[in-house]
């Protein structure tokens, strides 16, 4: 079965590695997964008789000797905890399966020193609770407990971006979490018998239905080291794995210290690998030692996005602030998001490491903010490519401009269509202001809510109702179709329904949209066209 599901998972090795956004070290996520199977798999050849128990207990121990990077020691720890289980049994259930399974979560999770939710520690934990319930309710059968399993994991992978904030950024699942749910399905596979099937197809890969909000460069763009992957094999007697992996907390990050009185498997990110091996020698032998820079390996990672050349004719630039309007930037095509807006300008070196990055030579930037407009306006005179800035001031001039934008035109027409986009807009911001004053006829206190048009202040009131009554009573609705309502971090979405139904009620002529924009500052940010 396990056999069955190294083969599948080495189909589809090179696109988990591929699921990697920036240098996570181990950044081959696959490949190790790989790695680490095929020496389980040798290992469970040599199991000395054909019991359940033999061959999972030298699969666990095929697991640890070969376990590569940080996916691999995990997955080592997962069939260790199947071996657990299983051990004196000839034969397994399906109760002996999810109850198997409910182990190796345990024992997933107790190797690492702090374990990150939205990895594939999250993925075995979500199967093992579902492999409970399956044999519970109705599960008598080994095909029904996998299916629960593989069902349970491919929901789980797909959820892994709402857990961890790099996934989410990036618009990706986790890689180590993928290749558990590979390892899964293909065992089912094997159970349904479906070996002639599986030759001529290949591993399905979870795609998340959110949207990347930052380029891998942007995400790494901090020039914090990465510093050393240091792992190795060591052999002693009377280990005591709970000391060693005290000992070396302080020492580095990704710690996982695995195995037992005999052999231990370590792996750590540190700064000073030195010192990581000069005390694992004075405790027993090292074997099969890696110590990589992966400061290298983000720089290789670089330059393998530069390498795979334009995606894209034009790429667009865009600067927003807020989860949920980046979300909406990302879902209309921008290439990447710098992030800033109001009291948080982006600096022109910003600016250019996107623009650099994206995989275009012709660039256009939306800065949305009139702060922003001649930072942008910098960038052409610091870089080869082609740059055009389009000067939009507000965010729905931004969003406007990207309706606009025409896939099948060249640059120079698309800046024109894209002015004339924004030039349609009227926008609305609403805040709170940072302290009392008089402007013109408007009498304002800390804290009242405040409304500009356009960037002019117009109006003040009691409440952000109020405000944009005031507002709307300004123009000329007959010529107004759509007002989409973008909610800010600090206004809560019931809030924002009340006020979007009270327009509705007042104007039931016109289409009402709200949207979580998630912006800081502004508690609403209405788009009118």
């Amino acid at each position: 079965m396990f056999a069955a599901a190294t083969g599948w998972l080495e189909k589809s090795s090179a696109d988990i590695d591929a699921l990697n956004v920036f240098p996570v070290p181990d950044g081959d996520t696959g490949t190790n997964m790989l790695l680490t199977m095929r020496s389980t798999i040798e290992e469970a050849y040599r199991a000395p008789d054909r019991s359940a128990a033999a061959v999972a207990q030298a699969m666990a121990k095929g697991a640890l000797m070969g376990a590569r990077g940080n996916s691999g020691v995990i997955l080592s720890q997962i069939l260790r905890g199947l071996a657990q289980n299983l051990a004196a049994k000839e034969s397994f259930n399906a109760a002996d399966l999810a109850s198997a399974l409910q182990e190796s979560s345990v024992m997933a999770y107790k190797g690492i020193s702090n374990p990150v939710e939205g990895t594939m520690l999250t993925v075995i934990k979500d199967v093992a609770k579902a492999v409970a319930a399956e044999v519970a309710s109705n599960g008598r059968d080994l095909v029904s407990v996998m299916e629960a399993a593989v069902n349970a994991a491919g929901e789980s992978v797909a959820n892994t971006p709402n857990l961890l904030e790099v996934l989410r950024e990036a618009g990706v699942v986790d890689a180590g979490g993928q290749g558990l749910h590979t390892i899964l399905d293909g065992a089912l596979r094997y159970l349904r018998g479906e070996m002639e099937q599986m030759r001529f197809r290949k591993p399905q890969i979870i795609i998340t239905d959110l949207h990347a909000t930052k380029l891998p460069q942007m995400i790494a763009a901090d020039e914090v080291p990465y510093g050393y992957c240091t792992e190795f094999l060591l052999k002693g007697e009377k280990l005591d794995t709970d000391k060693i992996k005290k000992k070396l907390e302080k020492k580095g990050e990704s710690l996982i210290v695995v195995g037992d009185d005999s052999a231990a498997r370590i792996h750590i990110h540190t700064l000073e690998p030195g010192d990581i091996i000069a005390y694992a020698s004075s405790l027993g032998t090292l074997h099969q030692v890696s110590i990589r820079n992966m400061d290298e390996q983000h720089q290789d990672y670089l330059e393998m996005q530069k390498a795979k050349g334009p995606a894209v004719d034009t790429a667009i630039v865009a600067v927003v602030a807020g989860e949920g309007l980046a979300d909406v930037f990302t879902s209309l095509g921008v290439t990447a998001i710098v992030p800033g807006g109001q009291t948080m300008n982006p600096s022109t070196k910003d600016l250019l490491q996107a623009v650099e990055g994206v995989a275009s030579d012709k660039v256009i930037i939306l800065p949305n903010n009139k702060n922003i407009i001649a930072t942008a306006s910098q960038v052409q005179s610091l870089t080869e490519k082609k740059i055009e800035v389009v000067p939009t001031t507000t965010i729905p001039q931004g969003v406007a401009a990207l309706l606009a934008f025409d896939y099948e035109a060249d640059l120079e027409a698309n800046i024109s269509i894209m002015a004339r986009a924004i030039s349609a807009i009227k926008t609305v911001e609403i805040c709170r202001a940072v302290r009392s004053a008089k402007l013109g006829d408007l009498q304002i206190r800390k804290k009242q809510p405040i409304g500009f048009l356009d960037g002019d202040l117009v109006a003040v009131g009691e409440s952000a109702l109020e405000v944009l009554n005031k507002m709307l009573s300004k123009l000329d609705l007959n010529k107004i179709e759509v007002i989409t309502i973008y909610y800010g971090d600090d206004t809560k979405s019931e809030e924002a329904e009340q006020v979007a139904s009270d327009i509705r009620n007042r104007y039931p002529q016109l289409q009402i949209e709200v949207v979580k924009g998630g912006q800081p500052h502004y508690n609403y940010i209405i788009s009118i066209e």
